[in-house]
This record gives structure tokens, sequence and C-alpha cells, in this order.
């Protein structure tokens, strides 16, 4: 139902979608104008309700690119059962849409990462204490999927290549999710990075599996927005974390535009 909305909604058939993170926005291209549709108004969307994710979907162009943007997502955490958290992306995949961009906001763990940066994530642990394939087995998709290679590396150099063009410097490294909503205690934190943690945020890792289960081509982006816990005297907040999304928000556009374009310059595949 969903996707069937969405197609109806715009004449657009893009191949790429973004779902933008804590702080981050992307504004499409004023001309020829988009469509933006709160989520509430799409037939199984979730309701979100957390600072900095707006709730809306939006289909348009950007940099001339036909691009389907998802304004923020519902958390584990908000008491959605994975489902709930992962239908969103499911819809792109009956839509048609080919390849993810993922974004969230993750505390820092490695000590070489300062909050602004932005970090291309090569791997994940998951530490949610759930896996969103869990359940009835789906007719149509493979239930034992193999996460070797989930984010893709052909995504992940065109990134670099994007925030090259940008004149930023990205790092990469793996992301340890975690269900939220509390923050981490030091010795938590201690045991993410003796297990190679560079990053830890409390979202994306149920939207990567689920993708890579649909066949969907998967690169996800976070933004360091502060120290993980122990690793700075200062107590942790959301609002630290808005904040400083707010901070690389443009640059963050920039590499999205030059991400969109450098992707539809890559011929599709035959079928």
């Amino acid at each position: 139902m969903a996707a069937k909305f969405l197609l109806k909604a715009s004449p657009l058939r893009p191949r790429l979608a973004i779902v933008l993170g804590s702080g981050f926005d992307c504004p499409l291209d004023p001309s020829p104008p988009g469509l933006i549709v709160p989520y509430k108004k799409v037939p199984g969307y979730p309701v979100v309700g957390v600072a900095g994710h707006s709730g809306t979907v939006a289909v348009g162009k950007l940099n001339g690119v036909p691009v389907i943007l998802l304004c923020g997502r519902c958390h584990y955490y908000e008491g959605h059962p994975m489902s709930s958290v992962t239908f969103a992306v499911r819809s792109l995949a009956h839509y048609g849409i080919r390849c993810l961009l993922l974004t969230n906001a993750a505390g820092g763990l490695n000590p070489r990462f300062r909050p602004g940066q932005l970090m291309i994530i090569k791997d994940h642990l998951n530490f949610m204490g759930e896996n969103p394939l869990r359940g009835r087995a789906s007719k149509d998709l493979p239930r034992f999927i193999d996460l070797t290679g989930l984010y893709d590396l052909t995504l992940r150099q065109l990134l670099e290549r994007a925030a090259k063009a940008a004149g930023c410097k990205l790092h990469e490294g793996i992301f340890a999710a975690v269900s939220g909503p509390s923050y981490e205690t030091p010795a938590e934190i201690n045991a993410f990075r003796r297990l190679g943690a560079d990053a830890i945020g409390m979202s994306t890792v149920p939207e990567a599996i689920v993708a890579h289960q649909c066949g969907l081509k998967v690169a996800a982006l976070s933004c360091i927005t502060n120290p993980a816990a122990g690793l700075s005297p200062a107590p942790l907040c959301h609002d630290e974390v808005l904040q400083t999304a707010a901070r690389v928000r443009q640059t963050a556009r920039e590499i999205f535009s030059r991400f969109a374009l450098l992707l539809s310059q890559i011929p599709e595949p035959s079928a």
C-alpha cells in the first residue's frame, strides 16, 4: 500500500533513497517542485516522535537526479516493533529503489574522531538485542542472509569521491548499534571500544539488514556529534547531538548532492 501510494503521488522513479537521521536535512531542487508528504498520510508509516526528525517523505530531484528522501525515522527505543522500524525500508524496496543511503548521529569511540566529523560505516556490531528478520519467514525473501559486504564497497567509494569534491575528509569505521534510549555507561563504552567499535548509535542497523535482505545496495554515514560516555567530562544530551549535526548540515548536503550525481552516472545492470 505504501509503495503504491508513493508511485501514484509522483511520476518520478528514483533509484536512490536517503534516510535522514537526527539533525540532517537535504533540500531538493526547487524546480520542478518536489512532492512532500507527512508520514501519517502514507499507509503503514509509523509516527515519528523524536526531535530532529520531521517525519516526511520527499520525492524530487537532487542535483538534477531523481531521489526519495525519508526525513526522519522511528526508533526501536520509542516502543515500536522492528517491523515498524523497518517498514519504510521495505516499502522503498517495493517502490523500486535500488540503492539506500542511511544517515545517523553517533557518539565517537575512536579517539581520532572529533565532533562534527563524518564516518562511513564499513561494518557494524548489533547490540540492540533484536534482529529485524526474527519472526515468520517471508515467502519471497531469504531468511538466513549473509551480511558480508552489507555496506557496499562501490557506494562507499562514491561517498569518498563526493566528500573529497566537497572538501570534506571522511573517516571509515565500525558502527555499534544499541537499543537506547539511555546513553551507554563508561564501562560499556570501554567494552565496545575493545570490540572494535569506532562509533555508537541507536538506529541504522535494522534498516541496513532489511535493505540487504530486499536486495538493495546499502551505504551508511554517521555524523560524530559527541564523544561517547566517559571520553569527555561533559554530560551527554540530545540537544548537543542536534547542535553538532546542524553545524555540518551544509557539508552533508553537498556530499549527498554530489553522491547522487555520481551514482546516476553508473549504468544500471541489465535485467
